[in-house]
């Protein structure tokens, strides 16, 4: 079993285990790896070095690094939790909302760059999370 350090292009670390190198080369060819906080597909492979315990510093940066991404994975699940996803439709509900034509909620969804940016002049906040696509799937 390989055990590699991966990345994907919004530097997002996460560990990839694979049956051998090859394998490894074949699911990332086939865009089959994604990044478990964003889904991105495009993921390099980080350089890494034999593991020794001479101290504890590593395994302490290890542990943060971890709990970190532990806290936004958690902070995401509460996101998809206690709110509306609303799709492509998201701008426009939040028009909708922020002008009283619908009652307040909380509200997920997708837009462009351009439509943030006419929220914004609106003086409407917006706050652009990308959520991995795995927690937006429900579990059987």
């Amino acid at each position: 079993m390989k055990v590699y350090n991966l990345c994907c292009e919004l530097d997002h670390l996460f560990e990839g285990w694979f049956s051998s190198e090859d394998d490894f080369f074949k699911q990332s060819s086939q865009h089959l790896i994604a990044c478990p906080f964003c889904g991105n597909h495009t993921i390099k492979r980080l350089p890494s070095s034999p593991r020794l315990n001479i101290s504890g510093a590593s395994a302490r940066v290890h542990d943060e690094s971890n709990r970190a991404q532990d806290q936004l994975m958690e902070f995401a699940r509460q996101v998809i939790a206690h709110t509306e996803d609303v799709g492509n439709q998201f701008a426009e509900e939040v028009r909708r909302m922020h002008y009283k034509e619908t009652a307040e909620r909380g509200i997920r969804g997708v837009a462009t760059s351009e439509e943030r940016a006419e929220l914004i002049d609106e003086g409407i906040e917006v706050v652009s999370l990308p959520l991995p696509d795995h927690l937006k799937q429900v579990l059987q």
